[in-house]
């Protein structure tokens, strides 16, 4: 809110950030309002929905610094996935973000654009066309890979070597779960560029 000076409105203020409910008062609340809740079950999922949402935010913050988006670094990271020479349709890449050919095109186009990738006609198909990493796009990844793994370093300090492992187990137990309930859930239900 603007604030009064003698020479009128000053500047823009801002207020108190909102703070998010601690996870007890989340999860008091949900009890209130809908008493058939398991505390532990629900203390588990918000926990792992705040912690998925803070890291996304962080990982967007790391790869906007090196000047790309998450979404080129995901385009980045599934070339470098399949391997060397790091070669991929657009279709298959498409299927693999779960995104749909117009928004993979339009993703490329814009890849391309920055010497991120290249878009080629196969030599063997000239019909079918085929997204490379370029050297710039791998120093992109290795960059991007580099401070997501001091974050993570930082975000696992205070455990011990065991207890990573048992999150580890843990949380790849519940993903086996996930996977089994939802087995088309691997991508997005639209598209976010």
């Amino acid at each position: 809110m603007p604030t009064e000076t003698p020479e009128g409105p000053g500047p823009e203020v801002p207020g108190p950030a909102l703070q998010e409910p601690s996870l007890d008062e989340q999860i008091a609340a949900y009890q209130r309002e809908f008493g058939d809740l398991d505390p532990q079950v629900e203390k588990v999922v918000s926990a792992l929905g705040r912690l998925n949402r803070r890291m996304n935010v962080a990982y967007g913050r790391q790869v906007a610094d090196l000047g790309i988006s998450s979404a080129e670094w995901e385009v980045l990271k599934t070339l470098v996935l399949a391997g060397s020479p790091y070669r991929m349709g657009p279709g298959e890449l498409a299927k693999r973000l779960g995104l749909t050919p117009a928004a993979m095109t339009h993703r490329i186009d814009r890849m391309a654009a920055e010497g991120l990738v290249t878009r080629d006609r196969d030599e063997n198909n000239r019909v079918r066309v085929i997204v490379e990493l370029t050297d710039e796009g791998r120093t992109k990844w290795q960059q991007a890979m580099r401070m997501a793994t001091d974050f993570e370093e930082d975000l696992l300090r205070d455990l011990s070597a065991e207890e990573r492992g048992v999150l580890g187990e843990l949380l790849i137990r519940v993903l086996r779960r996930v996977e089994h309930a939802q087995p088309d859930a691997g991508g997005r239900l639209t598209d976010l560029d």
